[in-house]
């Protein structure tokens, strides 16, 4: 099964009003946005992501000149099981797009976010939009402490 979605800035606009006054940072980071893009295959109980293709698109975004940020494993079952990366390109100290691969034994999904972002930005994006939480990362938000 494969899905996929895109939000353009006056989708993500809207998006950011629909985020809770709690969320206040949150909203304003979604504003700085010009697009997400989601894209997730899942795979029944005889398919699995073909890790050479896989493999092929790590290679394309270091081919390309964008900057590997993490690579994060996790074990432990089926759900939780799997490989995160995460890419950067950046103008000057800010991030003009990310991406995040998130692989999993059954699913793979693709999420691409482009904007103006400061690197702090990304954290803000976390649970969002398709967007891994990290939440054993050791970061924390002042109202996640």
């Amino acid at each position: 099964m494969k899905s996929s979605f895109t939000l353009d800035r006056n989708m993500l606009g809207v998006a950011a009003g629909l985020i809770p006054d709690s969320q206040a940072e949150d909203r304003q980071v979604i504003r700085k946005l010009e697009g997400v893009s989601v894209h997730t295959m899942r795979f029944g109980d005889a398919g699995i992501p073909d890790e050479s293709e896989v493999e092929s698109v790590r290679a394309a975004y270091h081919l390309r000149g964008w900057k590997h940020l993490v690579t994060t494993t996790k074990t432990g079952g089926p759900v939780h099981s799997g490989t995160t990366d995460v890419w950067v390109v950046m103008d000057g100290v800010n991030v003009r797009g990310a991406v995040i691969l998130a692989e999993t034994p059954k699913s793979l999904t693709l999420v691409t976010v482009a904007g103006n972002l400061s690197p702090v930005d990304l954290l803000h994006l976390r649970g969002h939009f398709g967007i891994p939480r990290f939440d054993d990362d050791g970061v924390r938000g002042s109202a996640e402490q």
